[in-house]
Order: C-alpha cells, then sequence, then structure tokens
C-alpha cells in the first residue's frame, strides 16, 4: 500500500480516448525534449494535465505521471519478454510507445566558441515536423535554449529508494565565448543582414517560455525566417566556428558533463526496474492472499460439516434408543419403497450426512437386508438437493443419482491433461478406456474407409431395421463368439440381439427379468454403472454379497467369491421377504480382474439354478487376457449349461477394441420370451444401419485381429501393466496381481488416517486436486475403505507422470500420518492385513486406527465438545447470543454446557 499520500493515489482508471489524448500530448518533441533536459519533471506533467483540462479530461499531474510511467513499465516487459511477439499484438498502445521511445531526443553536446552547448539531436524536423499533426494549442510548451547561458541542475531523483548514485555536481554555468569572438560573430551577422533582402523585413518576435522557466525568442519564428530567404552570411561564420573548434584543445568538463547524464540515465533505468518489481512483488502478495483466504474458508466448512456429522450422529443413537428401530446415516432403499419415498427420504438427509468405516462393517452387514440394498449416499448428493417442481419423483432423483465416478468425470473433462496444450491437466486412471490401441484402430477404419464394401451405403441401412438388429451383423455376431468362446456347436444368429452398449443391456434385462422393488444379487466390489443402470429404469435393487480381503473359510484367496458367500446374501434377503430374480456375474472381473475357472463357473450357474435364478454374465473383457499363463473360459464355451433358458451372456467392442465411443453391445439367449421382450426396447437403443455395417465388416477380419491387432495389444497392456505394478512394488503398496482387464485393485488402506469413507473419499479428492484420477472403493460398493482402482491401459509418458503424482500425494499422506501419530500415539489391537498368496503382492501388514473407534454417545458429545472448543463456529453462526439465550434458553443452556462455558 501506498502512504505517500493523495497526490500519489493510483485508484484512477483511464479510459482510450483519454489515454489516446495524453500520449498525444507526451509524444511531443518539444515535451519529450523537456523531459530528457531536466530531472524534476513535475512541472510538464501539471502543464499536460492544464491542456488536457482544456479538453474535458479532469486529471491532476501526478495521475498523469503515474500513467505514463505504468505504460512504460508494460512497455520494456513486453519489450524484454521472449514471446514479445504476442504481446505486441495484444497490446494496443505498444506501437506509439516504442516510435516515442526508440526515437526519443537525446542531447549531444559539443564545444563552441570556447564553451560548452546542448543541441538537439533529434529525427525528423525539430518540433516544427510535429506542429503540423497537432494544433498549436495542444502544445504544452514549446522547448528553447537560452542563447546565451545554459544552466544544468543535477537534483537527487524523488523515490522510494535513497542513495541510489553518488551525489550529482553542484549547478555549473557557462559563459559562451569570449568578448573578441563576439565582436567577430557580430560583425559577420551585420554584414549578412545588410547584404540580405531580409534585414527589409518587420518580423515580429514571439517570446515562449518553457516548463523549466526559460524565456527565448520562439524557435518557429526563426525557422519560418529561415524557409523565407537564405542567410548568406551563415555559412561563413560556421566554416569560422568549425575551424576553432579544431583549433581548441577539448574541454574537461564536456566529458563531466556527459558522465552526469550517463549517471542520470542510468538512475532511472534502476528506478524503473524497482518500480516493476515492487508490482510484482504487490502482484505476488495479493494472491498468496487469496490462496490463504480461500484456504481458510475451506477449513471452516469443513470443521461445519464434522460438527454437523456428529449432530446426525448423536440424533440417529437417540433416536434409536427412544423408539428401538434401526436407522442409517446414509439413505437407503428398501423393498418395495417407490421413487417417492426414497425422494422424500433424501429431501430428509439434505444437509446431513455419515459414512459406513471399515470398524462399522459388521455392524452394517447386521443391519436389515432392505436398508443397505442400495446405499444411495454412495451416488446421491442430498446436501445440495433441491426437488425441482418440473420434474417427478423419478427424475428427481435421476437429477441427483451421481457419485465421484461422475463428479471426477466431469472435472477431467473440464481440465484434460494434453502434452502441448495443458501439461498441467488431470490424468485419467479412472475410466476404464484401452488407450494403447488407438493407433491400430484408427489406421484400421481409414483402410476400410478407402475399400467399396465399407462405403457401401445401401437403402436398408438407411431405413428402419430389425429391432434386434440387422440379420447380417447377428450372423456375423454369432460366427465371431462362436470362435473366439470356443463354442462347441456354431451359436444361432436368432438368438444375438444388438443395443447400443453393455449399460443398456443391463437396463433392458433388469427391466425384463424383474418387478419393481425385486433385486439382483451381485458380489461386491463390482462395476458402479451397474446400480445406475438397472435402478433408474426398473427400479430394481441390488442385493450384496461382500467378498473380504481376508482368506477365511474355503477361501483361497482375496476377495474371491463363493457359493457360501452367494448362499447367505441370498438367503438373508430372503428372510427379510426381498424377492431375487437374477445373478450377474463379471467375467473377468471388474475392477478385480479375477478370471474364473471351469468348475467355479458350474457351481455359480448350479447355484442360480437351484434357486431358479437367471444368469446375467458380462464378457466385455475376454479377449484383454494379457498373460499367457491365464486362460479365458466363457459361458459360451462349456458343454452343457445347467440352466440355458435362465442364461444371458453380454460382450461389446468397446474394450476389447479400443472403441468406446462406438457404443455398440450385444446379448447371446436361447430364451426367446426373454430374447423377444429386450429386442422391444431395442426401439430406444438401437444402433443405426451404418454403423451395424462397418462393425460387421470388422468382426469379419479375423486374420487382421488375430495377427495384427490382439498381438500388439496384449503385448502393450502386458508391459504397461508391468510398468505400474513395478512403481507400486517401489512404493511398497499392496496390490492383486491379476492378468485381466485394464485396471489394478490397490489397497491404499494404511495411508487413511482413520478406516472410513469419508477419509477414503478425502485421499480421494486429494489424488484428483494433484490432477491424477483414480476410482475408489466405495464407487465400487467395496466394503473395506481404502481400496481404488487404477487404469494402466495409457501411454508411457502419462503413466510415469500420472505416477509421479501419485507417490508425491503418497508421501505427503505419509508424513502427516506420522506426524499425527508422534501427537497422538494410537494403539491398534489387529492388525488388518489380507493373507498374501501367489496371486497377491505386497498385500501384508498394516495397522488400522482405533482412536476414532466406538460410536457410543459419550464419545460423540467427548467429539462434539473438543469440535465445538476449536474454533468460534457457535458465535459466528449463533446471531445475538443474548437474544438467543432469552428465547430458548434449554438449547442455549445445552450448548454452553457442551462448549464448557459453565
Amino acid at each position: 500500500m501506498d502512504f505517500r499520500g493523495k497526490k500519489y493515489e493510483r485508484g484512477s482508471n483511464w479510459s482510450d480516448p483519454e489515454v489516446v489524448e495524453l500520449l498525444q500530448l507526451w509524444a511531443d518533441e518539444s515535451v519529450q525534449v523537456e523531459l530528457e533536459s531536466c530531472l524534476r519533471n513535475q512541472h510538464v506533467f501539471n502543464h499536460i494535465a492544464e491542456v488536457l483540462r482544456e479538453k474535458g479530461i479532469h486529471r491532476t499531474g501526478d495521475q498523469c505521471r503515474e500513467k505514463i510511467k505504468k505504460m512504460k513499465l508494460e512497455y520494456r516487459r513486453i519489450k524484454d519478454n521472449s514471446k514479445a511477439p504476442r504481446g505486441r499484438r495484444s497490446w494496443k498502445f505498444y506501437e506509439v510507445m516504442d516510435r516515442v521511445l526508440t526515437s526519443r531526443p537525446t542531447l549531444a553536446y559539443g564545444s563552441l566558441s570556447g564553451g560548452v552547448m546542448a543541441q538537439q539531436v533529434l529525427q525528423g524536423g525539430m518540433v516544427e515536423g510535429y506542429h503540423h499533426q497537432f494544433p498549436a494549442s495542444a502544445l504544452p510548451f514549446e522547448h528553447s535554449q537560452h542563447p546565451e547561458l545554459m544552466e544544468i541542475k543535477c537534483e537527487e531523483v524523488n523515490s522510494d529508494e535513497h542513495c541510489l548514485t553518488p551525489e550529482p555536481p553542484p549547478p555549473v554555468s557557462y559563459q559562451q565565448g569570449s568578448p573578441e569572438e563576439h565582436e567577430m560573430e557580430r560583425a559577420f551577422l551585420e554584414r549578412a543582414q545588410n547584404d540580405s533582402p531580409i534585414s527589409r523585413v518587420e518580423i515580429p518576435t514571439e517570446t515562449s517560455v518553457s516548463p523549466s522557466g526559460f524565456s527565448e525568442p520562439n524557435m518557429a519564428n526563426s525557422s519560418q525566417i529561415q524557409n523565407v530567404v537564405p542567410r548568406p552570411g551563415l555559412s561563413a561564420l560556421h566554416r569560422l566556428r568549425k575551424k576553432r573548434k579544431g583549433q581548441r584543445v577539448r574541454d574537461p568538463l564536456d566529458d563531466l558533463l556527459l558522465k552526469t547524464l550517463t549517471s542520470q540515465r542510468a538512475m532511472e533505468e534502476r528506478f524503473l526496474q524497482m518500480e516493476e518489481r515492487r508490482f510484482q512483488r504487490d502482484l505476488e502478495v495479493e494472491e498468496r492472499r487469496m490462496q490463504l483466504e480461500q484456504r481458510r474458508f475451506e477449513l471452516e466448512r469443513e470443521h461445519e460439516f464434522r460438527m454437523f456429522n456428529v449432530f446426525t450422529q448423536m440424533l440417529s443413537i437417540l433416536k434409536q434408543s427412544h423408539s428401538g428401530s434401526s436407522s442409517s446415516s446414509s439413505v437407503a432403499v428398501p423393498r418395495g419403497l417407490d421413487f417417492s419415498q426414497a425422494l422424500s427420504e433424501i429431501a430428509g438427509m439434505a444437509g446431513g450426512g455419515g459414512g459406513r468405516g471399515e470398524g462399522d462393517l459388521k455392524g452394517t452387514r447386521a443391519r436389515p437386508l432392505g436398508e443397505r440394498r442400495v446405499d444411495m449416499h454412495g451416488f446421491c448428493q442430498p446436501g445440495d438437493f433441491q426437488r425441482s417442481p418440473y420434474l417427478s419423483a423419478r427424475g428427481n432423483i435421476a437429477s441427483i443419482f451421481r457419485g465421484s465416478t461422475e463428479e471426477g468425470y466431469k472435472a477431467y473433462h473440464a481440465d484434460k491433461y494434453d502434452e502441448d496444450k495443458n501439461p498441467n491437466g488431470i490424468i485419467n486412471f479412472g475410466t476404464s478406456e484401452n488407450k494403447l490401441c488407438f493407433d491400430l484402430m484408427s489406421k484400421r477404419l481409414k483402410e476400410q474407409l478407402t475399400q467399396t464394401d465399407m462405403n457401401l451405403m445401401e437403402p436398408p441401412l438407411l431405413q428402419y431395421p430389425d429391432w434386434k438388429g440387422h440379420m447380417f451383423l447377428r450372423e456375423e455376431v454369432a460366427r465371431f463368439l462362436t470362435y473366439y468362446c470356443k463354442a462347441p456347436a456354431p451359436l444361432k444368429a436368432e438368438n444375438v440381439i444388438v443395443l447400443n452398449g453393455c449399460g443398456s443391456l443391463f437396463s433392458a434385462l433388469a427391466t425384463v427379468l424383474c418387478d419393481p422393488g425385486e433385486a439382483v444379487l451381485i458380489a461386491t466390489p463390482f462395476y458402479g454403472g451397474i446400480t445406475q443402470s438397472v435402478f433408474l429404469y426398473g427400479n430394481v435393487k441390488l442385493v450384496y454379497a461382500y467378498l473380504d480381503s481376508k482368506i477365511t473359510g474355503t477361501s483361497t484367496r482375496p476377495f474371491q467369491l463363493t457359493v457360501e458367500k452367494l448362499e447367505k446374501a441370498l438367503q438373508d434377503a430372503r428372510a427379510e421377504g426381498v424377492t431375487v430374480r437374477a445373478l450377474i456375474l463379471l467375467n473377468p472381473q471388474n475392477p478385480l480382474g479375477d478370471i474364473y475357472s471351469l468348475s467355479e463357473l458350474r457351481d455359480y450357474l448350479e447355484f442360480a439354478k437351484r434357486h431358479e435364478l437367471h444368469v446375467i454374465v458380462d464378457e466385455i473383457y475376454m479377449l484383454s487376457v494379457f498373460d499367457e499363463s491365464a486362460t479365458f473360459h466363457s459361458v459360451l464355451g462349456m458343454d452343457r449349461l445347467p440352466d440355458p433358458q435362465r442364461t444371458h451372456v453380454m460382450w461389446g467392442i468397446s474394450k476389447d477394441f479400443a472403441v468406446s465411443g462406438i457404443r455398440f453391445g450385444t446379448l447371446y439367449t436361447e430364451n426367446q420370451d426373454v430374447a423377444n421382450a429386450v429386442g422391444s426396447l431395442c426401439y430406444f437403443h438401437g444402433v443405426c444401419g451404418p454403423v451395424q455395417h462397418k462393425v460387421a465388416q470388422l468382426l469379419r477380419d479375423r486374420d487382421w485381429i488375430n495377427q495384427v491387432y490382439l498381438r500388439a495389444n496384449r503385448a502393450r497392456l502386458k508391459a504397461a501393466h508391468t510398468y505400474v505394478t513395478e512403481e507400486l512394488k517401489t512404493l511398497g503398496v499392496p496390490f492383486l496381481n491379476r492378468n485381466a482387464g485394464f485396471f489394478v485393485w490397490i489397497d491404499f488402506r494404511k495411508y487413511l488416517k482413520t478406516g472410513t469413507f469419508e477419509e477414503e473419499m478425502l485421499l480421494w479428492r486429494r489424488f484428483l486436486d494433484n490432477k491424477v484420477l483414480l476410482s475408489c472403493g466405495k464407487a465400487f460398493e467395496c466394503s473395506e475403505p481404502g481400496w481404488f482402482r487404477i487404469i494402466f491401459a495409457d501411454k508411457t509418458h502419462r503413466l510415469q507422470l500420472g505416477m509421479q503424482r501419485i507417490r508425491k500425494v503418497l508421501e505427503e499422506r505419509e508424513q502427516e500420518i506420522l506426524a499425527e501419530e508422534k501427537e497422538q500415539p494410537c494403539q491398534s489391537d489387529q492388525e488388518g492385513k489380507a493373507d498374501s498368496t501367489d496371486e497377491v503382492i505386497f498385500v501384508s501388514r498394516h495397522q488400522e486406527p482405533t482412536c476414532a473407534g466406538g460410536s457410543n454417545l459419550g464419545d460423540l458429545i467427548g467429539l462434539l465438545q473438543q469440535q465445538m472448543r476449536s474454533s468460534d463456529w457457535l458465535q459466528k453462526n449463533t446471531v445475538k447470543t443474548e437474544q438467543f439465550a432469552q428465547e430458548k434458553p434449554e438449547i442455549y443452556d445445552v450448548f454452553t454446557k457442551l462448549v464448557g462455558k459453565q
């Protein structure tokens, strides 16, 4: 902040016309000469301000001076910048400033008649060259030189810095010439005037006063006299002076004067540099202040959220103790609950929230199944919910049905990483896309576009097709699946249905197999998009069979799906009156990467047959098994299906062929009732005719798929998987070692301060703030907080940069946890570890914090007291405390007791 007084006020804004008028006056040569010839130039800017006021522009001399100084700084910054051409085009006044500052007058000093005289060294025709551009009234003054005496002043520049240069010499006055020289020059001039006709002309003499205080005859008049008639005696006088100059020895005062002016110029340059640095420091200080203000605001909001969270838990416990009914801090959709009821519960939870930690896992599974069917807390944002009067209950739920996956996806598209255009953008390790084979697919599609069969555009392709798909495509899909699924018999084209993606297939199957309120059984963790697909359209719920990282019972590997776990989940659902209609299997499994063996598949299908469940098998990653040691077994490759009428297989090209932008999915089912029902919904999810034709041509090219694409794709997937897993080993991070899909299931539990999903979300946001997008375990309904999925099917340079950002976050997080452990030592009674096998790398011991464990009312009250004492939230958010205490004394007493004031 500037404390030098109001005359240095910088808050005035200049319009473009005002700046143009200022530049016209300041750029005049006479003004530039006056500014260069004196150190104290405030009077020059005062004179300029007077001229501006006559034109209706009310500015002070200090404001004019400050504006010119800022424009000089901007000019020097643009000129010194390496990207100057771009800056010159962007600043409209650059050309004017450049023309003035590069051609401004300088002072050359030479000897004349034994003295020293200052001469203007200008480009063009002196002051007269500018007088034709501006009227005389527009010029603040005209510069002149005293014919007899020139006084040179050296004064200290008024600036914030002291003693920039040594003290300049005192003022010195020089008398030009001796009496003899004056007498000789007068004789020459009189003789020339007597011989010239100009002597008979009367010339009026005008006196001009410069801002420096000098008074002299107008230079313009003398130039006009010179233009009227030549002066014959002038050349002789110049020859005489030149002769005497050659004979005279150089005066040492000339060097002193030159050094003085050079010192003055260096001092001005130094002053401008200091001003520029001061301006830059002010900008940096302001930016830091804004960052601190934003950080303070975020901390206050986090503190308020923690307090409301504690309040919500307290109210839940009190309600449970009084009514005896169990409740949950998350919004659950029990059996038979319609959209209106779900919407009412979401609206009631607006502003509150809670989480489920790993320590509460047993309690979560012990809750009634209806309350944990579809945990809307992971997908909705009730705190920001406002019911729209323009939408139905179903529409309102759809508008808020989103989770961390959708939030991260939107952030990524708003700030995508680009090596050239946006190197600081977000790297997407969260969306399951194969980015390793874009070159192969784009080249192949370009080649196909040049072929006549790919450009075929017959009328049937432009008309309404069979809603199940064109027969030529269904036949090609049947042959393709027969070959790659190793079917014992050729598959039939009439059993093939084509839709625009596997998400549409999940929605259609859930709609035709289940009634609203019924459920589908699925093992967790699983691809979270399935919940949205089956719930939003058909109001179908999901029953979870939770898988653990710990190896217990008949399990032989972490997160292993067994028939016992399916049986338990199904029996619990039926005990509560929930109707389960189907079982969903993902093979290869997303996000675990598991590949089910033939015996496991047979056990799952036999289980479904015993309970008359439909089985929906998603095999969308079947060609993305990149290790020769792993073998994929398709359900369609089994010799005999236990229940073929209830077995439905899905596949698409988005994953295996790296074309997720082409929405194409296919369903194979022998049940014609299911096929016809799904085919009716294809009216809403159909694939256009030209795309069907191109996909058929792609699937038909078996040689290119086997010899070129699959070989390159598997090799690249394996190399990328090896790089990421080696980096994780270096960091000491546990993960599951699988050989299918595009993902690695990683254990970040040791980087959570507490074993809760809130801490998991904080870590997820920490990654996102550091420009790397991952998928957290909550998005996959994982029962254990701290597990993340990372996509490795990306280019090497993005993998390297993304892993560097992940390493940075983990190292910072580890330092924070160690610092907190030193302050508050935390003892753990057990180690939450997943037993290691030959398929699990570094899944070993890590301590789970338990200091925040225990959700009894006494602990929550103590936590609330600590939170309230740690800030002034109550005082800031309680308007007129005394009035509040009088109106509601009971509530005020409770709060003051909790704070500890009484």
